[in-house]
C-alpha cells in the first residue's frame, strides 16, 4: 500500500490540487481540473480507511468517530495540505488538498487592475464570489499580500482553515484559524472589533450573525474582505436575503448598500497548455449599483457591470474573450461558460 509520504510528494511533484482516497475506487489526483487515477488497484475499504488514518494522531482518531468528520490542517516537510476524513456509503474515505507554499500576487494571478483598486480601499466591504473550487480563497490571499506588501496596515483573518502564510512586510497579519484561535467566525469577528484591526479578512461568510457584524463594521472604517458561494453577482442579493429573517431585509439592503465597495465574481477554466486561469467579473459599487441594492432585485446590477466600463467594471464576457483573444482558451470552454452570462 503506498504511504502518507509517499501520496503526498507524488501529488506535489504532479501539481495536483486534490487527492480522493475512497473505497471502491483508485486513488484519484484532481489535475487541471480533472480527476484522473494514479493506481491501477482499487481501494479496499481498508485500504482506504488505513490510508485516511494515517492523517490522523490517536486523539484526532477518537474525535473522529464521534463525530463521523473530521478536518485538519497537516504539515509534512514543505508541504502543507488541508484534509477532510469522513464516512462514504459505510466506509472512512479522505480528501486531500495541497495548498501553495505562498500566497501568490494580483499580478501573477493576472487577475484585473480593479482588484488592486478595491485592495487599496481604506473602508467597506469587498466579496470575492463564485461556486466551490474557483479560486476564491486564492484571489483574498492576494489582495491581502498586495496590502500587507505595501501599506503599514494591521490585517486580521479568520479562516477555517489557515490556507495561506503571510509573513508581516509593510503591515502585520495576525492570522486566526476557527477551531484552534477562535470558536467561530462570529466570534472571531466580534473579537476582531476590540484588537485595532485596519483590515478584516473573512474566509467565509456563512451565517447571518457573521453577515451583520461583518457589514456593520465595514460601515464603521474597517476595510472587510470576505468570500461567498454564490453562482454569478446578479444573485448576490438574493444569496445574501437567504440568510436573514423577513423582518431585517430592509435592514440588510440599507447596510449592504453602504458599506459595499466592490464584488469579484471568478471562474477557474482551463487553459489549452493544460493549466487554469480566472475569468472574472467585477461590479464596482456605484451610486447605481448601491440605489439597485437598496430598491431592487439584483439582475438589474448585470446592466450595471454591462455600461460601467469608465469605473473600471469587467463583465464575464469581456474577460472570456480576452483569455479567447490571447489564445490562452478555446472557443468550446469560452462558450461553455458565457452562456451563462450572456
Amino acid at each position: 500500500m503506498i504511504s502518507r509520504k509517499q501520496l503526498l510528494e507524488h501529488a506535489k511533484n504532479q501539481k495536483a490540487t486534490d487527492i480522493h482516497i475512497c473505497a471502491g475506487s483508485p486513488v484519484l489526483f484532481r489535475l487541471n481540473g480533472k480527476l484522473v487515477p494514479i493506481t491501477k488497484e482499487i481501494l479496499t475499504p481498508e485500504q482506504s480507511r488505513d490510508i485516511s488514518f494515517s492523517m490522523l494522531n490517536d486523539d484526532q482518531k477518537k474525535k473522529f468517530e464521534e463525530n463521523l468528520d473530521f478536518d485538519l490542517m497537516l504539515v509534512e516537510g514543505s508541504g502543507r495540505y488541508r484534509i477532510n476524513i469522513g464516512y462514504f456509503n459505510s466506509n472512512v474515505g479522505a480528501t486531500i488538498r495541497i495548498l501553495p507554499a505562498r500566497a501568490k500576487t494580483i499580478k501573477e494571478l493576472k487577475l484585473p487592475d480593479v482588484v488592486i483598486d478595491l485592495a487599496n480601499k481604506t473602508k467597506g466591504l469587498v466579496l470575492i464570489t463564485g461556486s466551490t473550487s474557483q479560486g476564491k480563497t486564492t484571489t483574498m490571499s492576494a489582495m491581502i499580500d498586495e496590502i500587507n506588501s505595501n501599506c503599514e496596515k494591521h490585517i486580521i483573518t479568520i479562516e477555517d482553515p489557515i490556507e495561506y502564510v503571510h509573513e508581516n512586510k509593510a503591515g502585520m497579519v495576525r492570522q486566526r484559524e476557527i477551531g484552534r484561535d477562535t470558536k467561530s467566525f462570529y466570534s472571531g469577528l466580534r473579537a476582531a472589533l476590540r484588537q485595532d484591526p485596519d483590515i478584516i479578512a473573512i474566509g467565509e461568510m456563512r451565517d447571518y450573525e457573521t453577515i451583520k457584524i461583518a457589514l456593520a463594521a465595514a460601515e464603521t472604517g474597517v476595510l472587510v474582505l470576505s468570500t461567498l458561494h454564490v453562482i454569478s453577482i446578479d444573485k448576490i442579493i438574493e444569496r445574501l436575503l437567504s440568510y436573514a429573517p423577513a423582518s431585517d431585509e430592509s435592514q440588510l439592503r440599507f447596510l449592504l448598500a453602504e458599506s459595499l465597495q466592490g464584488i469579484i465574481h471568478q471562474e477557474l477554466i482551463p487553459t489549452v497548455k493544460g493549466g487554469q486561469r480566472a475569468a472574472c467579473e467585477v461590479l464596482v459599487a456605484t451610486s447605481a449599483a448601491k440605489n439597485i441594492i437598496r430598491r431592487k432585485g439584483g439582475f438589474f446590477l448585470r446592466t450595471v457591470i454591462e455600461t460601467g466600463k469608465k469605473h473600471k467594471m469587467v463583465t464575464m464576457v469581456e474577460s472570456l474573450n480576452d483569455l479567447l483573444n490571447a489564445g490562452i482558451i478555446t472557443e468550446g470552454v469560452a462558450q461553455s461558460i458565457m452562456s451563462n452570462y450572456e
